[in-house]
C-alpha cells in the first residue's frame, strides 16, 4: 500500500503507541503531523507545563526507549535527536490545540481526535471478535464431547454382544 492511499486517519493510528497502558503519540510524530520542528512543540509545552500534567504528557524513560528500539518502532534512540521524548496521551493531544494556535494545529488535532476513537472502535470489535471466538471454541469442543459419546454408542450397537459360554459343571447360588 503506497504512502498516498493511506487515509490521515490512518497513517495517525500508525502513529499510535501503547506505553505504560496508556495509547500515546510521540512528540516527533506530533511535530511531523503539525509541520514542525519537535524543538518547537517541546519548547510550546515547556511554556506551558500547567497544561501537561502526568497523565496528559510524560517523558519516556531510558529503558522504555530501549524498548521500542527493540520492538522496531524507532531505528535508533539518535533518531530522538538526543533528548528523551515526550508522550501525549489523548488528553495531552486535546491540550496543544490551546498551546499550538496555528490553522493547521487545529485540523490535525481534529484528525488526531477521530484517529484516536477510531482505535477505540477498532480494539472494541477486536475484543467482541475475540469473544466470539472463545464462544465456537467452547462449542466445538463441547460438540467433539458429544461425538465421542455418539461414536462409543455407535461402536456399541456395531459389535454384537459376546455370547455367553455355557459353562460346564454345577453352580452354586
Amino acid at each position: 500500500m503506497s504512502y498516498k492511499t493511506v487515509t490521515p486517519i490512518e497513517r495517525i493510528i500508525d502513529r499510535i503507541l501503547i506505553i505504560r497502558n496508556q495509547k500515546v503519540i510521540l512528540d516527533k510524530d506530533l511535530a511531523v503531523l503539525y509541520g514542525t520542528e519537535t524543538r518547537v512543540l517541546k519548547q510550546a509545552v515547556r511554556r506551558n507545563i500547567k497544561r501537561f500534567p502526568s497523565d496528559f504528557m510524560f517523558i519516556l524513560s531510558d529503558k522504555e526507549i530501549e524498548q521500542l528500539v527493540s520492538q522496531n518502532v524507532i531505528p535508533s534512540k539518535s533518531i530522538l535527536g538526543g533528548a528523551n521524548p515526550m508522550t501525549f496521551t489523548e488528553q495531552g493531544v486535546a491540550m496543544l490545540s490551546s498551546v499550538l494556535k496555528s490553522e493547521r494545529a487545529i485540523d490535525v488535532n481534529i484528525l488526531i481526535m477521530r484517529a484516536f476513537v477510531k482505535l477505540r472502535e477498532i480494539i472494541a470489535t477486536h475484543k467482541k471478535v475475540e469473544e466470539k471466538l472463545k464462544e465456537l471454541e467452547n462449542k466445538i469442543k463441547e460438540h467433539d464431547d458429544q461425538i465421542i459419546e455418539i461414536i462409543k454408542i455407535i461402536n456399541q450397537l456395531v459389535t454384537p454382544p459376546q455370547p455367553s459360554k455355557k459353562k460346564i459343571g454345577f453352580t452354586i447360588n
